[in-house]
């Protein structure tokens, strides 16, 4: 008698594709963009990404504008806002412009999403919710409150911006930095041939740092002439 050896049903059965939902669709558009940049997203592309049909997406997301808004709240809840409202002010606003840092260093291409497109309200002004606790912590009144978390959140995404200019220029040269100062009229431009070399080093987080500290400081005497009244 033939011995025959029975097939179980998972040995049958291929692997299960993962569920398509919205959270894999804006994941997969983060991947793209970071990738090639925001302007090669398509609704194609991360269907093929996603191996399914294009049409698939529309029963998750209605249409392009709205997959971005989805990558924008997905990026911007990614922002780490722990806060222990106990600390030094100074510590508490260092720690959430270093956390806008790195929010922009796992999505440096998708920050531009998160600055041009809608973001879910909540997700959008926890951040300012963050800032303006800080500034009063500082002892800062409320219009000045308002004005510091402006300009820690217009410092913390700026450099950000900056960074991503300055990598794309860099890369873009297509000739030294030295050799570019050189050829430069030294009666137009004493300085920064004088301090070409400096000008020619990029160390972001030292920089990043620096402004950070200028920042601080400014706020601190603007509390300190606040509580002196």
């Amino acid at each position: 008698m033939r011995d025959v050896t029975p097939v179980t049903a998972d040995a049958e059965a291929p692997a299960a594709r993962p569920a398509l939902t919205r959270d894999r669709i804006v994941r997969a558009a983060i991947a793209l963009i970071e990738a090639d940049g925001p302007e090669a997203l398509s609704m194609r592309r991360v269907a093929a990404a996603l191996d399914v049909a294009v049409m698939s997406l529309y029963n998750h997301v209605p249409n392009k504008k709205a997959l971005l808004e989805g990558v924008a709240e997905y990026v911007a809840n990614r922002l780490d806002l722990a806060d222990d409202p106990s600390a030094p002010w100074d510590e508490r606003a260092r720690a959430l412009l270093r956390a806008h840092r790195k929010m922009a260093h796992d999505f440096p291409r998708s920050l531009t999403v998160v600055l041009t497109h809608k973001v879910d309200t909540p997700a959008g002004l926890r951040p300012a919710e963050r800032a303006l606790a800080v500034a009063e912590a500082a002892g800062l009144d409320g219009r000045t409150a308002v004005r510091a978390m402006r300009a820690m959140l217009a410092y913390a995404v700026g450099t950000q911006m900056r960074e991503l200019r300055v990598a794309e220029t860099i890369a873009n040269l297509d000739i030294p930095h030295a050799e570019a100062f050189a050829k430069l009229d030294p009666d137009e431009f004493p300085h920064v041939i004088a301090l070409a070399s400096e000008l020619g080093e990029n160390d972001p987080d030292a920089d990043f740092e620096f402004g950070l500290d200028l920042l601080i400081t400014a706020l601190d005497r603007i509390a300190q002439q606040q509580r002196a009244r």
